[in-house]
């Protein structure tokens, strides 16, 4: 007999492998279960901490010196999460999107996460909506540098093509997610005709924009989550779980059809 979960996975198997040009967008449930804290709720960041500074970009702007020597003499919860990106391997559930990529289904992965995990895994076609942790951006020419390439005997550092300031890639509050990024989600989305919306409530925007236009033009979004979330009862399919197990799963039922 098949189970209620099994039949949920053989349907949503073969709703994946039909769709023409299938997109994921993945949240902090995944980088949870590669046992990096999440920002809020329990266990969080912000939860233990409090909530930062709102305007961390304007103060970014208004001294950048002072704001680097911040980033490199990190304390309290700044150290708990650098300690964790650093330790961070990617979790099941990053290597099988990064198969479902390699053998042609998934076309795309937008993610809210910082901690690089996914391209770690094998994934290359990575549109991040609030930047990755390990490089640092160009404020004028937009070019992304990994960290251990740039010099900070100066602050603020340099950019090594334009001589222009760099900060963090990560996105701070109050800045603008960076255009190049939200133009590739825009138009990842509009080619998209099935979406899977992985660790995630999708309640926060930009990402909370994207499910939302594809269920307006009609396809299905499939949840995978430990949660059921606002999003849950207008997705054709909710799987309820760790994303480390269901994805691995769900890859070899596609791969066997």
């Amino acid at each position: 007999m098949i189970e209620k979960e099994d039949k949920s996975l053989i349907e949503a198997a073969e709703i994946i492998s039909q769709a023409g040009y299938v997109v994921a967008l993945t949240g902090a449930g995944m980088s949870v279960e590669s046992k990096i804290p999440p920002f809020r709720g329990p266990g969080g960041i912000w939860t233990k901490y409090g909530e930062p500074p709102m305007d961390g970009y304007q103060r970014f702007m208004a001294d950048p010196k002072k704001a680097w020597e911040e980033t490199l003499n990190p304390k309290g919860p700044m150290v708990e999460l650098r300690s964790a990106l650093e330790a961070a391997v990617p979790n099941p559930g990053h290597v099988a999107l990064a198969e479902l990529e390699k053998e042609g289904t998934l076309k795309a992965l937008i993610t809210q996460n910082i901690d690089n995990l996914h391209y770690a895994a094998g994934s290359a076609n990575v549109l991040e909506i609030h930047g990755n942790a390990t490089l640092v951006r160009c404020l004028n020419c937009n070019s992304r540098h990994k960290r251990e390439e740039v010099s900070f005997e100066e602050l603020p550092p340099k950019c090594p093509q334009c001589a222009g300031i760099l900060k963090s890639d990560t996105v701070f509050f109050g800045e603008p997610i960076p255009t190049d990024v939200l133009q590739g989600c825009q138009e990842e989305s509009s080619k998209c005709d099935c979406m899977l919306v992985i660790g995630t409530s999708a309640m926060v925007y930009p990402a909370a924009a994207f499910p939302q236009h594809i269920l307006r033009q009609g396809y299905p979004v499939i949840e995978i989550n430990l949660y059921e979330s606002e999003l849950t009862p207008r997705c054709l399919i909710s799987l309820r779980g760790r994303s480390g197990e269901i994805l691995p799963k769900l890859v070899e039922i596609i791969k066997e059809k």
